[in-house]
């Protein structure tokens, strides 16, 4: 079928010109689109593919030649067109071509229902306007609409490309943020090859994270898939196999450095890296890990980086991790550390003009200084705190002057706000440790749970006093959910197995040993209002996964990382929480457990707030406590020492907050909240949960397809694939789908698709009509229209072929055109067929064959004449499109030059960046071609008798 040399076009994304086959492999093909820059890879037997064929009487053009097609040979699959005395082999045609078959769809009197051309309409136009939307790639993301979370995926999204850290504290959703950007950049074509680079424990979290949450199909790396994809084929990089990459470290400590130069060579357009304070770096020594994520940062275009550790916590770390961004700018760290120096004093300065209250005589002057070359800024200061608007002058002359805003984000809960209260009940239960045995058991426990990953301990819990603990919170709290979260999943058994001759309440589990579907179903279960009233989690758990419908969390036992503690109880402590969260910590009297729960509770306030500076924390007293910890189980337990333990970190904690909260830099915080870009994400999405009209169209969509939909109530959907048309609509490989169009029961209920024009199910249902000949051509017979009267209406779609990195779609997406033109070749603007012909469209069985003779008659100057019409309406919408691109672009370079004299963070670079793109939009949107895309021939009854 596929030949390499062979042109195909997309059907689904037909603005992409004409592709080349560049290799068939299996079952496999390749296809490059060398015009906009993109290379596919397709299924050869799902392709949404056609064949570039042209037919005689075409015109065709290429290398320099057009004509019309006298002749057509095909040899070896490969075709060969002559005419007018010259010849173009389809390899040399040039890539923007015109294959639509419409018209001849309609002369031969081989039309469709009238209803699928307005179908096919109507989902070219809402693509389009879905194309065109900031939400592009995200609205169908399992994403709550938390402003700071969309201010900073919206800033950062429309960097060129993003180069950004993430320092929100924990709670707040970095990867959530991160996701967002990411699922933005794909969806705009601005990155194709995505890499996620995370310590190993993080890899599943992350795979399930961008999955459920943001539809983006991963694949992750270890060494057995690297070794596969190497054994198919002599000198294959395996990491050129997958476009979307998840990776641990460890598959690149390997001696040799194979897989390193492996993923270095294979080229990436956007990088993701968690936990990047643990990429240790000083000037006199660089970790093999921080070496590898340098060269890839040195080798891509975008970088995310994320961590919660705070740079008070360690400035070098802090600059160490600033310099991947952005080497040229931070290449000295004494002249960092000066520079955040001035920024503390900056961020004083910010608090008093925020407060409203006067400024001290040092402050007045420190200000006169920095803002001399600046009119405006010193009006405001001589105005300030009288005039209104001066203080909000102030402070955005201040942030425009501020150094690390354009290269990280932070967040602090205390400013975004909206967070429950946390109750923490530590109950102390006596128990047995006299029992060797059970003396020895708890020991093993512990030990098994603070490794990394925990070892196998098989608990049994058939005596232990938690359990008679668990069950009289459950019987106390009635009308209440509790989530329980364990270390691993023979816990989550041995607990169910412990309670279920002992209560009677529905329990559901979620653990590793089962799969998404099943753990999807268990959690949906748990979320229904007469569910199971307990879930049972392993440490997966606490991995991305929201229940803040319950607000009662037990923690059996304690992970050592208070971070990971952080994210237990970030299950429930969530923006939306309407409850105060009850932390139940059941400890038995004297063991390990019950010492972790004192430090964590009395030294680190782990239970109360969110600390910043556990990890810290654990650094420095980790050893000590672990041996405290280990010696009160083993019943050696020395009271002083403990005590002096739990009181040193409480005075660290306290000392190390102090200075992440003297250290702040305020303008950070705020800078976010100044730029263009902060409110149109939100806002788009906003706009699309409003949106009326699409709950009915993509309910015809499936329908077209065979897919049967049932409301099963309380806004839930099932999508039932049992009389499917095709095995390419994508979705179903497991059977039916459940779907919801509500955001808030999306958010409830993880296991439901959130049905919006972007989501993969939906836009493959799209790609797989628009690629199609379905609905277009048509003919209707219209009782509303004047006697001897027909009407060809032409839909035209307007394309700009250009690199995908440049999204140009969001100022000019394919847009359809439609032109109707009456027999006298005069437009007819203002038509549309009548309700009632609409109804009883199916009802007319109409012999079109028989009107074929006509149809071939009137149909080519009517057609010729609405391109003609539609050529007009193409060059006012690319003229606007232009017009656009040129204010929102022109506007952004304006800024970013004036903020390039003041601010060393914004380079020349960045300046350069805006007017390129603006440069390439000027020469492609113009450009942009019409394509033929469906005809309906409209007529009056009397027109038919005529003939």
């Amino acid at each position: 079928m596929f030949v390499p040399g062979q042109r195909w076009i997309s059907a689904a994304e037909p603005e992409l010109g004409l592709g080349t086959v560049l290799r068939v492999d299996g079952r496999s093909v390749q296809v490059l689109f060398a015009k906009s820059g993109v290379l596919r890879q397709y299924a050869q037997d799902t392709a949404p593919l056609t064949r570039a064929e042209f037919r005689v009487g075409q015109r065709i053009a290429g290398k320099g030649v057009a004509f019309l097609i006298e002749r057509v040979e095909i040899h070896d699959g490969l075709i060969t067109y002559r005419g007018e005395g010259r010849e173009l082999h389809e390899g040399q045609l040039d890539d923007e071509q015109s294959v639509s078959q419409a018209d001849d769809r309609l002369m031969g009197g081989r039309v469709d229902a009238v209803d699928k051309f307005d179908l096919r309409y109507e989902a070219m136009q809402r693509r389009a306007n879905a194309r065109r939307s900031p939400a592009w790639g995200l609205a169908s993301s399992r994403i709550d609409l938390v402003p700071h979370q969309l201010r900073v995926a919206g800033v950062a999204a429309s960097r060129r490309p993003p180069r950004v850290l993430l320092a929100d504290e924990v709670g707040l959703g970095k990867t959530i943020e991160a996701g967002m950007i990411a699922a933005r950049q794909i969806a705009s074509g601005r990155a194709q090859r995505v890499l996620v680079l995370l310590p190993d424990a993080l890899v599943n979290q992350w795979f399930v994270e961008l999955l459920r949450r943001f539809n983006l199909a991963f694949a992750i790396f270890d060494e057995e898939r690297c070794q596969t994809i190497e054994s198919e084929g002599d000198g294959r990089n395996p990491f050129e196999d997958e476009q979307l990459v998840i990776a641990g470290f460890s598959l690149f400590g390997d001696e040799d450095g194979k897989r390193r130069e492996q993923l270095l060579a294979a080229g990436w357009e956007l990088l993701i890296v968690d936990e990047a304070h643990h990429l240790e770096w000083r000037p006199d020594a660089v970790s093999p890990r921080y070496e590898l994520v340098e060269a890839l940062a040195q080798a891509t275009p975008g970088v995310i980086l994320l961590t919660a550790t705070p740079e008070q916590l360690g400035r070098t770390g802090h600059f160490a991790r600033l310099r991947l961004l952005d080497p040229a700018r931070y290449s000295d760290l004494e002249h960092y550390l000066t520079e955040s120096d001035d920024f503390a004093a900056l961020s004083d300065i910010a608090d008093t003009i925020r407060a409203g209250d006067t400024l001290s005589q040092a402050q007045g002057a420190d200000l006169a200084e920095r803002l001399g070359d600046d009119a405006t800024a010193m009006a405001a200061l001589a105005g300030y705190p009288d005039h209104d608007g001066s203080a909000d002058a102030l402070l955005g002359a201040l942030i425009d002057r501020h150094g690390t805003g354009r290269a990280m984000f932070r967040n602090r809960r205390a400013h975004v706000g909206g967070f429950p209260a946390r109750v923490p009940d530590i109950i102390e239960l006596p128990g047995d440790l006299a029992d060797p045995d059970a003396h020895a058991a708890l020991l093993e426990e512990f030990r098994t749970d603070i490794q990394q990953p925990p070892g196998d301990f098989e608990p049994i819990y058939d005596n232990d006093p938690r359990i008679e603990a668990l069950v009289e919170l459950l019987d106390t709290n009635p009308d209440d959910k509790f989530l329980l979260i364990c270390r691993t999943q023979a816990k989550v058994q041995a607990i169910e197995d412990a309670l279920r001759t002992r209560s009677g309440v529905g329990v559901a589990r979620f653990h590793e040993g089962l799969s998404l579907l099943q753990r999807d179903r268990n959690a949906a279960w748990f979320a229904q209002a007469d569910g199971a009233r307990l879930l049972l989690c392993s440490e997966i758990g606490s991995e991305g996964r929201n229940f803040q419908f319950a607000h009662h969390l037990v923690l059996w036992d304690l992970p050592l990382d208070p971070d990971l503690l952080e994210q237990r109880i970030g299950r429930l402590d969530r923006i939306g929480q309407r409850s105060d969260i009850d932390i139940h910590v059941p400890v038995l009297e004297g063991s390990a457990q019950q010492l972790l729960a004192r430090w964590f509770d009395e030294g680190v306030d782990a239970f109360d707030a969110s600390p910043a500076d556990g990890r810290e924390l654990l650094r420095r007293f980790g050893e000590r406590l672990v041996a405290s910890a280990e010696a009160q189980a083993e019943g050696q337990a020395d009271d002083a020492a403990l005590e002096a333990l739990i009181e040193e970190t409480r005075r660290t904690h306290e000392e190390l907050q102090t200075l992440v909260n003297s250290g702040r830099d305020r303008l950070l915080e705020l800078a976010t909240e100044r730029e263009p870009q902060a409110e149109a994400l939100g806002e788009a999405l906003a706009a699309e949960d409003a949106d009326g009209g699409r709950e009915g169209f993509v309910l015809r969509l499936m329908e077209e397809f065979g897919v049967h939909v049932d409301d099963i109530g309380a806004g839930v959907l099932s999508l039932d694939p049992e009389y499917l048309t095709t095995d390419a609509f994508p979705g179903f490989r497991e059977g039916p789908v459940p779907a919801t169009f509500s955001r808030a029961t999306a958010l409830a209920r993880e296991e439901l698709t959130l049905l919006r024009l972007d989501h993969p199910m939906v836009l493959g249902g799209l790609d797989l009509l628009l690629a199609s000949e379905t609905g277009n051509a048509a003919f209707l017979v219209d009782d509303g229209l004047t006697a001897r009267t027909a009407l060809l209406q032409a839909v035209f779609v307007l394309e700009c072929i250009a690199d995908h990195s440049l999204d140009a779609a969001r100022f000019l997406p394919p847009q359809p055109l439609l032109v109707t033109i009456d027999t006298r070749l005069l437009p007819r603007p203002d038509f549309e067929p009548s309700a009632p012909a609409l109804r009883r469209a199916t009802e007319r069985k109409i012999e079109v064959n028989r009107y074929r003779k006509f149809l071939t008659k009137l149909v080519p100057p009517m057609l010729e004449r609405a391109e003609t019409v539609a050529g007009a309406q193409a060059a006012k919408h690319a003229d606007a499109a232009l017009e656009q691109a040129r204010a929102q672009l022109g506007a952004e370079r304006e800024r970013l030059e004036a903020l390039a004299r003041v601010n060393p963070a914004v380079s020349e670079a960045d300046v350069k960046a805006v007017s390129d793109e603006l440069a390439q939009l000027e020469l492609a949107l113009p450009s942009a071609r019409l394509r033929l895309d469906a005809v309906r021939f409209v007529v009056s009854p009397d027109f038919l008798a005529m003939r």
